[in-house]
């Protein structure tokens, strides 16, 4: 009798062992009693009797699946592969268990098939410049889809952007193109700028008398610094007309008296 109590006291104690469950506090427990939903377990410490019921833990943390690359055919119909990060979250964990069979790999597959088809109503500029609309698209689509399944899909980055090795080197010319179309520009508004600096100083030296005389002389002195310098000293026409002047103001003094 003693050996039969023993028996049946380690049996319940292992039943009652094997029925202690403990939920995280970032899980959340769907419980099934003879096959039917029977609630959701909180965290903690909690029973789940063998045999007569089961339970799925679902995680109820952010997740971030990386979405492989996908062979895309862009609108203007050029091939480029395509990868991105899916983060999203379960809200509804009996949903998530009950409404799909394996919802990571569901809510993957669909990222997939609605990148792909998203991307082919853009042309490839569109691509490569507006990747924050296309993957907002994505976004917008994938979550909607996945309501039913109680997840929450918050953001999608395109991660790259692969194009073939004949339209990287295209775009790498035009790109090139491009630069030196802006620094000629950039070199001709600069000469546009000397050039009306220079006729603003030909002008003031030819208004002022002497002018040009007084800058012919500070040039001389600016070579003159480096004593191995040689200069050969043109007389510019102006300086003899101002010796001239200077010569014809003498007489006229000279006749006065």
């Amino acid at each position: 009798m003693v050996v039969f109590l023993s028996t049946v006291i380690a049996f319940l104690l292992v039943i009652l062992l094997a029925s202690l469950k403990i939920v995280k506090e970032y899980e959340r427990g769907v419980k099934f009693t003879l096959g039917k939903y029977a609630g959701i377990m909180s965290p903690g410490l909690r029973i789940v009797i063998p045999i007569i019921q089961t339970w799925e833990r679902v995680d109820m943390r952010v997740k971030a699946v990386d979405v492989p690359s996908q062979e895309c055919i862009s609108k203007d119909n050029v091939s480029i592969k395509v990868n991105a990060v899916l983060y999203y979250r379960v809200e509804k964990s009996e949903k998530a268990i009950i409404k799909v069979e394996d919802f990571m790999y569901a809510v993957s597959q669909l990222a997939q098939t609605t990148m792909r088809n998203i991307v082919g109503e853009f042309e490839l500029d569109e691509i490569l410049q507006q990747r924050d609309k296309i993957a907002t698209k994505i976004r917008e689509i994938v979550d909607k889809d996945t309501d039913p399944w109680g997840i929450d899909v918050s953001k999608i980055e395109i991660k790259d952007i692969e194009l073939p090795g004949d339209m990287k080197r295209t775009i790498s010319k035009e790109a090139e193109a491009e630069r030196e179309k802006r620094a000629v520009i950039v070199k001709a508004q600069g000469e546009v700028i000397a050039a009306t600096n220079m006729a603003k100083a030909a002008n003031t030296l030819a208004s002022g008398p002497g002018a040009l005389h007084l800058r012919t002389l500070q040039s001389i002195n600016d070579l003159s610094s480096d004593q191995s310098n040689t200069v050969v000293f043109a007389m510019p026409l102006e300086v003899l007309r101002a010796f001239e002047g200077f010569a014809n103001t003498g007489k006229a003094v000279q006749k006065k008296k």
